[in-house]
Parts: C-alpha cells; structure tokens; sequence
C-alpha cells in the first residue's frame, strides 16, 4: 500500500523528467552540465533522464559548444515536431482555430466569422469543430500527436468536479447570453482530443507571461482590451482565480456610479466605456457594416487627424483606464500591467502615455513607482497561442506523457516558467 503523500519512484522521475523538460523548453538549447547547475539534479539524473526524452524523441541534440579544456558540449532542446498543439480563439466577431508545432510555430489557421447567430451555443461549437477538423485535415496531421485543444472564452469558466471527458466544464458569460452553458460536454461530442478551456483574458495573460511582455516578473497584470474588456492578475508566479475563477473580470469594476449601461446589464463598468463596441457606438460614424474594428481604426484615424469628437473620446478613454489601471495598482501592487488584444495594441501607441499619466494621477505614489505600464509583445492573436499554452502545460507537467484520447485534465497552469 503506497502511504498517501510518499512520492513514488514513478513521481520522482516524472519531476525529474518535467524539470528538464521545462527548462529546456523556456531557456534551451542547454548542455547537460547547464541543466544539472540549473535543476541541481546529480550528474547520473542528467544522464538517465536525457537519454529517456532522446529516446522518446522529445529533445534532440542541436550543436555544441566549447568547455574550458575538455571536449565540447552537447546542446539539448525540445523537438519542435514532436507533437501538436491546437489553440482556440473565441472572440467577439469570430472563431479562430490555429495548429501549432511545440515551438509555437503556427502551421495551419481557421478564422471563422461568427454569423447572424452571434454567439448561440451550437453555432459556436460548430465552428469550433470544423475548424479544428479544417486545420488537421489541410496539414495532414495525425490526431495522435495532438496533445489537446486549448480553448479561450469570454466570461467564467468552472472546471467543475474531476470528470473523465471534459464533461465538467461550463462556462457562464452574461456579456454573450451564456448561464451554464456545459462546453465540455457539447464539444465532446464531436472530439475525442482532450479538451482544456479557460477565460480569454486568462490565456492572454498565460501568454504575455510565457513568452511576451511578462517575462522575468512575478507579479503583474495582463489587461485585455478588445470589445470586452478583461484581466488577468498573476501573484507571486501563479494566476489568481478567486473562489469560482470570476477573478479578474476587471471590465465590469465601476468607473462611474449610474453611468452608461454595459453590455452585463449594470451601469457604469468600465467595458462600457473604454471597450471596443462602446467606443465606436459612442462615436457614432462607424463604417457601414464595417465592424468593430474597422470602426476602431476609423476613429483612430479621425483623431490622428485632429477631429474633435474623436480625439475627446479617446482623451477621455485614456483617462478612465489609466484611473483603472491605478485601481490595480493600489490593490495588487504588481511589478508590471501589460496591455494586449486588439483594440489595446491598436490604440495602445496613441493613449500610452496618457494612460501612463492617468494611472501616476490616481494611483498611490510609492507603488505606482513600482510598476511599468507596457504594450503586449505578442500581437492580436495572443488568446489563441496562450490558449494552446494549456494542453502544453499539463504536457510539461507530466514529464512529457501524451495525453490518453478522450480523458482531458482541467488543471491549474502556472503563469511563470519556474
């Protein structure tokens, strides 16, 4: 009988397997003698263990380098093709699907717009679907070395109580009309890949954290600014979830008491005032049928042009997020708030340094000295490659297993590589 809490041998050479894994993964290629220093594994761990993950085809050597005095070194890093990674996108206009190799090259893309049905359920997990079955299909790629679908949505996500399948998860969005609705179960109908799903914001922020702007921090925010408006607040490393993973729902904190009301029902969110559709709907000279962010460049271009209402607007935009931004500081004290999505990167070299002021003017002084205010590093599409970030994480984490087909894992990812 195995005494509850005693590792076994087999967790002890996972562990040892997912460290070295995990380090080459985020700072390879490394020799052995780097990854012993690194990892503090003996010599005879560094041996056994490389030549397992060489053996399974998950690290390759890639070159060498020279020593001081004796023979050179041999590189390790992780083999890119190994496996596959699909990351999935549920934003506010579309559905976007991406293959991705383990170095995050993307190597097949599905953008699906959503259509008259907006978000209906089925609609979306249609697309969601065949998008997936497009990217497989067109890269000729076996299921076999997917190790799962990651899957950003807007809104709440309970991982529910441990359940094969995936059948756990629900997701409940009051911005798109969604209360309850059982994803896990609905996608699993139509796939037997294992099946991750967070909050669009989460996933961003996983990203930014992993391989973009936040990088060498431990405690930070990651904002998204797109039609919604989100957060995610990493805390010593890991990602605050709060007590049913609603933390971080930053676009519906209260700007201004009986104010415009917001796509959630309530007055005065925050989203209501700086998020993509408000922006443009108080504009009010968006292109016909152009969309939101057609509408948002446009207005962008009117202000650049010295247009009073458009240059008003995003005046007062800035104003309200750097106020906003201040309230993270004052309750979170990170080291670094990084802005992403869409409508962050496209009017983020405009109103950054207004933010900026805002944010001095409202937050308290000592630890809005503490804190950098930056753009995100990784683009618009970074929900779907932090979506993919999911299954790669419980990949890491179990030492390089793939997954068995049809059983996902729903499970805490850490935002840091450490």
């Amino acid at each position: 009988m195995t005494v509850r809490g005693k590792k076994t041998v087999r967790d002890l050479r996972r562990g040892s397997r997912s460290a070295l894994l995990r380090r080459l993964y985020f700072d390879g290629p490394l020799s052995r003698q780097e990854l012993g220093v690194i990892t503090g594994l003996s010599a005879g761990s560094i041996s056994n263990v490389t030549g397992e993950l060489l053996a399974d085809g998950l690290i390759e050597e890639c070159g060498s380098v020279e020593s001081d005095g004796g023979r050179p070194r041999i590189l390790l890093q992780v083999a890119a093709g190994r496996a596959r990674l699909v990351g999935v996108d549920v934003g506010e206009t579309q559905v976007r699907v991406a293959l991705f190799d383990l170095a995050r090259t993307e190597l097949a893309a599905s953008d699906r717009p959503l259509s008259d049905c907006g978000h209906d359920v089925d609609h979306v997990v249609e697309l969601i679907l065949s998008g997936l079955a497009e990217v497989l299909e067109r890269t000729g790629t076996d299921p076999a070395t997917v190790l799962g679908v990651g899957i950003g949505v807007p809104g709440i996500v309970d991982q529910g109580d441990p359940a094969p399948d995936g059948l756990g998860i629900v997701v409940h969005s009051q911005t798109v009309g969604w209360e309850g609705v059982p994803l896990g179960r609905l996608l699993r109908a139509g796939t037997d890949l294992p099946l991750f799903v967070d909050n669009g914001a989460k996933t961003l922020g996983q990203a930014e954290m992993w391989f973009g702007a936040g990088r060498g921090v431990r405690h930070a925010v990651i904002a998204l600014f797109g039609s919604g408006v989100g957060a995610c607040v990493i805390a010593d490393g890991v990602r605050f979830r709060g007590a049913t993973s609603s933390a971080g729902e930053w676009g519906h904190t209260k700007v201004h008491v009986g104010g415009r009301r917001c796509r959630c029902g309530a007055r005065g969110c925050l989203e209501a005032y700086v998020g993509a559709e408000a922006l443009v709907e108080r504009w009010g000279a968006a292109p016909p049928d152009g969309g939101e962010k057609a509408g948002l460049a446009a207005l962008l271009a009117a202000a650049e042009a010295g247009e009073p209402a458009a240059t008003g607007l995003l005046a007062e935009a800035a104003e309200y997020l750097g106020a906003a931004i201040a309230d993270l500081v004052n309750l979170f004290n990170p080291e670094r708030i990084v802005i992403g999505g869409w409508a962050g990167l496209l009017l983020g070299p405009r109103l950054l340094p207004a933010i900026r002021a805002a944010a001095t003017e409202y937050a308290l002084r000592f630890p809005r000295e503490q804190t950098s205010i930056v753009l995100g590093m990784l683009g618009p599409e970074a929900v779907t490659v932090g979506a993919a970030t999911l299954p790669l994480t419980d990949f890491l984490d179990s030492g390089g297993e793939f997954p068995r087909r049809a059983e996902p894992r729903a499970r805490e990812v850490r935002a840091t590589p450490a």
